[in-house]
């Protein structure tokens, strides 16, 4: 456990220092009251038991003014220093989470309940980020670009924007992190971050990773809270871009309002209703294994997990056997197991929410397949009757556009078999069709399947005889539609955080101008 504790809980990073918060936020089922009721703390809890495990201060809007001041004095000093100079920082903490990483993703798993190969693979990302980030510092920038005047030069450029607020998620509390920060800092700009009051402790631990490294006072700040404290960050005017990855309620709203303020930039990646096609032509393993993947691997707690799986009729039975039996027999367990596959659902708020969805569906005509949402006690490991667990539950419904059940992200494990007959086109037109556009697959031997669907698929991240799941952090991470505008991760993060400037020099004596256009000055006189 990391040592900034308070007998009020872990505080804040805020211009270089630990500091106390300075006020009271709103009413919270896991916060603790002073004596005139004004909430000051909250709890991490590990979902698999119930227990908590750390306790932290809660953020008000006058830490967050306090951060922003502390980011906006950094800004020009920091963005002085080469692109060099600012990476050889980030390379000590890529060392760190190298060095402690089976120690972190035991953390992870503990805190967000994450079976412990994906608690690791958590920090691992979080380390391939940094290395890309650092790496990158190296690399050329901007780029030369003729100019039709021979006497001229010219170049496109990119300078840092600012002060960037960061709003990550519990599923991936250390890697996501860092593929906002990461490139931001690089890049020249400072950085306020909220982590997800779910998983402050990953947070704790990040922060004390930025100190460690010597991040220059004020470079780096993180506020610890509620969604009051995000929200103080996004609506302040000193945050020239926001970076969100989250729910598409809360990232829909921060672009609304960003959007309307210029000059100002939200970059959000929000959820998926994912599916996967399995078409005539598919390997039937591929596919089984490929959809038990998508759909229940981080207890379906994931943006990209599949939600539909769309099968063409001549395969349908067969795979719906062969789905149904392994989904059956599923390990759910403790997260610090090597031989759990899931773990339990982050709260028991999300508990009822995915609850609600299997009501949902049972009510819009579903056929159930599986319902193991009320774990039998014996699948509950001993010591953790407190944990919020939950099972696999699997439907089949004909299709219909207008169904919730098909259109609204669930966010757990909650997965529809749906038959299609036709082309591949056919498929395609049915996976297309929900207000979500995050991630898909395809299943099939048949490439011209697979190119029909990498071409027209509304999604941004899309495979070929994989899992829907993941993505390698040198790659575009985002969607289209009501998932976002895909720029997360490297390069199209790069384009979020910096601004791009035209620089053209004349290295002539005389004036020139492009197009035709005459340089000449006349007078009157002329």
């Amino acid at each position: 456990m990391s040592q900034q504790l308070t007998e009020q809980g872990h505080g804040h990073y805020i211009g270089g220092e630990w500091i106390d918060s300075t006020g009271r936020g709103p009413a919270s089922s896991r916060t603790q009251s002073d004596d005139d009721g004004s909430e000051r703390t909250f709890e991490s809890e590990n979902p698999a038991t119930g227990e908590t495990l750390a306790t932290f201060q809660r953020g008000t809007t006058t830490d967050v003014d306090a951060a922003l001041e502390a980011a906006n004095d950094a800004f020009e000093d920091w963005r002085d220093l080469s692109y060099i100079d600012r990476a050889e920082y980030l390379w000590d903490i890529y060392h760190e989470l190298r060095d402690r990483h089976e120690e972190l993703g035991e953390i992870v798993s503990k805190e967000c309940g994450k079976e412990i190969s994906e608690g690791k693979a958590d920090v691992t990302e979080a380390w391939h980020m940094v290395e890309w980030a650092a790496g990158n510092a190296r690399h050329p920038h901007g780029d030369i670009v003729p100019s039709e005047v021979a006497g001229k030069d010219s170049f496109m450029r990119r300078k840092p924007r600012g002060v960037i607020g960061c709003i990550t998620p519990w599923n991936f509390p250390v890697a996501i992190p860092f593929w906002h920060m990461a490139i931001a800092l690089v890049e020249g700009n400072t950085v306020v971050w909220k982590p997800a009051e779910q998983t402050p402790w990953c947070g704790q631990i990040i922060a004390e990773m930025m100190d460690d490294a010597g991040i220059p006072d004020g470079v780096f700040n993180m506020i610890q809270g509620f969604g009051d404290a995000g929200a103080a960050i996004t609506d302040d005017d000193r945050v020239d871009t926001v970076l969100f990855t989250g729910s598409a309620e809360v990232g829909h709203e921060i672009a609304g309002k960003v959007g309307s303020e210029p000059g100002k930039l939200a970059a959000c990646e929000m959820g998926g209703k994912n599916g996967i096609v399995v078409t005539e032509e598919a390997d039937m393993d591929i596919a089984v294994h490929s959809a038990v993947m998508s759909s229940f691997k981080t207890t379906g707690q994931r943006c990209v997990s599949s939600e539909r799986l769309i099968v063409h009729e001549d395969v349908y039975d067969e795979f719906k056997a062969q789905f149904v039996d392994i989904v059956e027999d599923i390990a759910v367990g403790d997260p610090l197991e090597e031989d759990t596959f899931m773990g339990p659902a982050i709260e028991a708020d999300h508990v009822e929410k995915i609850r609600q969805y299997n009501d949902l569906a049972r009510e819009e005509g579903a056929n159930v397949l599986v319902d193991r949402f009320e774990l039998e006690d014996s699948e509950i490991p001993d010591g953790h009757a407190e944990g919020h667990w939950v099972g696999p539950f699997v439907y089949e419904i004909d299709y219909e556009p207008d169904l919730r059940c098909l259109n609204e992200e669930c966010f757990g494990p909650h997965v529809a078999l749906i038959e299609y007959s036709g082309d591949v086109e056919d498929a395609v037109e049915i996976h297309n069709d929900t207000p979500y556009g995050l991630a898909g697959a395809i299943i099939s031997e048949d490439y011209r399947q697979l190119n029909y669907f990498r071409d027209r698929a509304d999604i941004g991240l899309a495979y070929a005889n994989l899992p829907c799941i993941g993505a390698e952090v040198q790659l575009p991470f985002g969607g289209v539609k009501k998932s976002g505008n895909g720029y997360p991760s490297a390069r199209e993060a790069i384009e979020a955080v910096t601004e791009r400037t035209a620089w053209t020099m004349n290295n002539s004596t005389d004036i020139e101008m492009a197009q035709g256009l005459s340089a000449d000055i006349k007078t009157s006189e002329d």
